[in-house]
């Protein structure tokens, strides 16, 4: 069993590493273009409209693309791949493409026609303010046809990653920010000289950036053997497995982003800003999730599909618990130093031109409640990806309820204390709760997985946070009043407090002796030499 889990801890490592660096490099052109945002619209009426706008097609893209037909198409392309050859594979991914193009693009259509109630639907008090509805709608509109384009691009994704490519697919979503902010900044500058509000050109940028995503991956898309043909056959055995897979899966993966629209309707209600402030924290939640969570949930997903495939239940089990084990790794310290730094971290990167002190502490206060789910985010990532590999997709639709039910209730009954905090609190605890069910339940199903030895590593790894979390904690405080002013002084003062951090966590995880980081580090040290 250990060397079982050993081969498989190196599989994943190795090929999350690789998508961790492509979507690093994403997240950092994310948070350039989160700063640019903040500073040319702040936290106002038209940073709050933009969100909203930009959150409806992306809402279902969540759900349709990136999630549930990720999940499921990854798993019956892999199949298919194993079994019936060459032929039928890329059969099945062309009838898949065309068939989305149909069905989302009607969606696309669907959603511009609707933009006006959608909008009032999700964001009904905007409408207490002149102006805001109609700019949302405006917005809405032209972003809908992001959703085809990103459902494809996701689709090329699965195809790559099945065949063993994961940084082109994963520096992807790097093409799309870039779109994003040299379009968006250069309209957003044009524009009012025509009297069009210049959040609209972010708007047109976001747009570009969806055609980049998609663009990039088509040379690699060639050279893995894909050809383009016209099919679309909705009696295909392998469509029809995809569709039974994506309709629970829908449900399954839906957790954050039904509770997302819950929240945007809460938020709507609380001062101008909350949808704005909300979005800034979590967006940042958002690079140790896309960098860490992601990029091993990627990596893993090909790997227990496969094993899956070949009923290897013993293999699979292995893989399951160190890519887990990797996402705890790193995504428990990232969240104590999310939650201890978060005014510094956001006042660094956003409180720039329209960005005022007072949107940092009000974004901070939303940090560090998002911070506590940080685990929880990656861990689902990992988890519900394996149901989907087994064909058994119940138990996420169940654990989504459960999470939706939760998020729900946590709203209503902290709201009117904690205000927009408590909308980043409710959708942590809700998504915690979504992780611990998954996990328990996945363990009645394969009869056991290698809990106590995840056990251990998880007590290793919270030690060694524990630890760091109370030397940062002293160090920030020491060094307050460098982080009070200007942006020089700031940079060096949050830069070595997050050196001495990591450098300390790193130690005591050496001492420690986990073996996850063994393998990272193994991979590390492989990748230096071959350089």
């Amino acid at each position: 069993m250990e060397s079982t889990a050993s081969s498989q801890t190196g599989t994943i490592a190795r090929s999350a590493g690789t998508v961790g660096f492509a979507v690093f490099c994403s997240r950092i052109l994310g948070l350039v273009r989160e700063q640019i945002l903040a500073n040319f619209f702040g936290a106002g009426l038209a940073m709050d409209a933009f969100v909203v706008a930009f959150r409806i097609p992306n809402l279902l893209r969540d759900l349709f693309a990136e999630g549930a037909l990720s999940a499921a198409f990854v798993t019956v392309f892999t199949d298919h791949d194993q079994r019936l050859g060459a032929a039928a594979t890329w059969r099945l991914a062309n009838n898949v493409l065309f068939s989305l193009c149909l069905v989302v693009g009607g969606i696309a259509v669907a959603g511009i026609l609707a933009s006006d109630f959608l909008v009032q639907l999700m964001a009904p008090d905007f409408g207490l303010v002149p102006g805001k509805t109609a700019l949302t709608v405006v917005m809405t509109q032209i972003m809908f046809p992001f959703l085809p384009l990103i459902s494809l691009a996701a689709v090329v994704m699965g195809i790559l990653n099945t065949k063993g490519k994961f940084f082109m697919p994963a520096m992807a979503s790097s093409f799309f920010n870039l779109g994003s902010i040299v379009t968006g900044v250069a309209l957003a500058l044009i524009l009012p000289h025509f009297g069009v509000a210049a959040i609209i050109g972010m708007a047109v940028g976001t747009l570009l950036g969806g055609v980049l995503q998609l663009a990039v991956q088509l040379p690699s898309l060639r050279r893995v053997g894909y050809r383009l043909q016209w099919v679309v056959d909705w009696r295909d055995e392998g469509l029809r497995r995809i569709l039974w897979l994506m309709t629970p899966a829908i449900i399954g993966l839906s957790a954050t982003q039904v509770n997302v629209f819950i929240n945007t309707f809460f938020a709507s209600s609380c001062a101008e800003g909350s949808v704005a402030w909300l979005n800034y924290a979590f967006r940042l939640l958002q690079f140790p999730i896309g960098v860490f969570g992601v990029a091993i949930s990627v990596a893993a997903m090909p790997v227990v599909s496969r094993l899956a495939a070949q009923r290897d239940l013993s293999g699979l089990k292995a893989a399951f618990a160190s890519a887990l084990t990797m996402s705890l790794l790193i995504t428990i310290p990232a969240s104590v130093g999310l939650a201890i730094l978060a005014e510094p971290i956001i006042a660094l990167i956003f409180q720039h031109g329209r960005f005022t002190a007072f949107d940092t502490v009000q974004t901070a206060g939303a940090l560090v409640f998002y911070s506590l789910g940080l685990f929880a985010y990656a861990g689902v990532k990992v988890v519900v990806p394996v149901f989907y590999a087994l064909h058994n997709t119940k138990y996420p639709v169940v654990g989504s309820f459960l999470a939706v039910a939760a998020n729900f209730l946590f709203v209503v009954l902290t709201l009117a204390p904690l205000q927009h905090r408590a909308i980043a609190l409710a959708t942590s605890l809700s998504m915690i709760l979504n992780f611990v069910f998954l996990s328990a339940v996945l363990y009645w199903h394969l009869e056991g997985y290698p809990v106590g030895q995840m056990a251990r590593s998880l007590a290793k790894i919270l030690l060694a946070a524990g630890g760091m979390g109370g030397v940062v904690y002293l160090l920030a405080a020491a060094l307050q009043s460098s982080f009070q002013t200007g942006f020089l002084s700031r940079l060096v003062a949050l830069a070595a407090v997050m050196a001495v951090g990591a450098l300390l966590y790193l130690g005591l995880i050496y001492l420690l002796r986990v073996p996850e980081f063994a393998a990272l580090s193994a991979q590390l040290r492989q990748r230096l030499r071959q350089s």
